[in-house]
């Protein structure tokens, strides 16, 4: 048996239930990027606002690749369960925010009138740093990206996000559908300007005669989210089976802790998100920097350090002194580069944060975290490095974690966007190793030509 609408009825009845209604709610919400992350955050909040009060914001979700995702819930009615995992506790909900998975490239027009339809009133995307085609050290679009390249000549089959949102909202103009809002859930300092210059950028080039109807017409607000979410195993999937007596090929795992911090600018009408737990704010940026680089940027020397070590998930290498020492002087390297932030308390922050890092519930595995470096130490580690320096501080700590990701070049875990430039840059002298990486000048821009942060990576370097 499948876990679906009919099977509801005989799930174990300590498993929570969604409590409305998924067939009498309309969509209101394309998402762009259906991945795990999305499924055990943000469509859990809309889950509990549609159990909370009236409304259609049921998720049209849009996998901009492969059919996993589709494939996985389209059978399910949508359904699927969160699994929360904490030590030896297990807490199961099903989840029924979700009505349909659409997959881009089986039917390009199908996304595009989606985005076009008038109750669409938001568009989200977790997409991964890499799916905003531009370069990480500048915030630019990157003209010479494939899909860029593709989408410029095809605009009627687009293979990005941004393409998809410029004929989306083409066409959008077009039928007099009215405002929306674009926002960004991805781990991205100023994720909403980043998104609202790239795609205003290609909108320029594309279809410019878009370009005034979209700075009139549309919201990027920034958000912050954070939730530990490990990648779904078959033994994850299996042990769910035998728990709840049926098959759910869908499912999510995640620790308790969950957090949404958004900035309330809408071009048309949003559920009421404080409503559940999110933060409602006016400026997401003292919020998305703290994450970014103490929580993220610990991540990222967790996964590389603990990869060189010879550890697989996050645990096991927070419980080597090698790996915790370097992530205890990171963050209180990470809090001084900090500007003071209301309500935050760095050094409680720090530590609830290396809690959760040990939930040795969670499996989460560091091939996992380690994935596309090159798009994400700009913001996780290399903005801490630049700060602490020019306010004469030593980064070591952060530096460690660049170091760290120099030596992955040459690892077995190699899964990037610049995979071809960053295993050509491996060599087993350090320096030349160093001289390599800091040549690639979409990662370190400017940074890349600075003596300091070269002899200061030479010393911290792993061997």
């Amino acid at each position: 048996m499948r876990l679906n609408s009919s099977s509801l009825k005989s799930l174990p009845a300590d498993v929570r239930r969604s409590g409305y209604d998924a067939s009498a709610r309309g969509i209101g919400i394309v998402h762009l990027g259906i991945g795990a992350f999305h499924r055990a955050h943000q469509a859990v909040y809309f889950d509990d606002l549609m159990a909370k009060a009236a409304g259609d914001w049921r998720i049209l979700g849009v996998s901009l690749r492969s059919a996993g995702v589709r494939d996985q819930l389209v059978p399910q009615d949508g359904l699927y369960t969160l699994v929360e995992r904490d030590g030896a506790e297990e807490r199961l909900r099903i989840i029924s925010s979700i009505a349909d998975v659409l997959v881009a490239p089986e039917d390009p027009q199908a996304v595009i009138d989606a985005i076009a339809a008038p109750s669409t009133h938001i568009v989200s995307l977790t997409i991964t740093e890499k799916g905003y085609c531009h370069d990480p050290a500048s915030g630019e679009i990157n003209w010479a990206h494939a899909d860029i390249v593709h989408d410029l000549a095809n605009l009627a089959t687009p293979k990005s996000a941004i393409g998809y949102l410029a004929a989306g909202l083409k066409q959008r103009m077009a039928s007099g559908a009215g405002p929306i809002t674009l926002m960004s859930c991805d781990n991205l300092p100023h994720n909403g300007a980043v998104l609202n210059a790239v795609l205003t950028a290609f909108v320029a080039k594309a279809a410019p005669e878009l370009s005034d109807w979209l700075a009139a017409n549309t919201s990027f607000p920034a958000t912050m989210v954070d939730r530990i979410v490990p990648a779904t195993t078959d033994a994850d999937i299996a042990r769910l089976e035998a728990r709840l007596g049926m098959a759910d090929q869908g499912m999510v795992k995640a620790e308790p802790f969950t957090q949404w911090v958004i900035e309330d600018d809408f071009a048309g009408p949003r559920p009421a998100f404080e409503d559940v737990g999110a933060q409602m704010v006016a400026d997401v940026r003292p919020f998305e920097l703290a994450k970014l680089r103490m929580l993220n940027g610990s991540h990222s020397t967790i996964a590389y350090l603990g990869l060189f070590y010879g550890h697989e998930t996050v645990d096991q290498a927070m419980d080597d002194p090698r790996v915790a020492g370097v992530v205890d002087a990171l963050m209180v390297e990470a809090a001084y580069s900090l500007p003071i932030v209301p309500g935050l308390d760095p050094e409680h922050y720090a530590e609830a944060l290396k809690g959760r890092f040990r939930n040795a519930a969670l499996q989460h595995r560091l091939s996992q975290i380690a994935m596309d470096g090159s798009q994400k130490l700009p913001q996780r580690l290399l903005g801490t490095i630049a700060d602490l320096n020019a306010s004469g501080r030593d980064p070591r700590a952060a530096a460690t974690g660049v170091a760290a990701w120099m030596r992955h070049f040459s690892g077995p875990f190699v899964n990037d966007p610049l995979s071809d430039t960053l295993k050509a840059a491996a060599n087993d002298n350090p320096e030349q190793l160093i001289s390599n990486a800091m040549a690639i000048e979409p990662v370190f821009g400017p940074l890349g030509q600075q003596p300091w942060l070269r002899d200061l990576l030479i010393a911290v370097m792993p061997r």
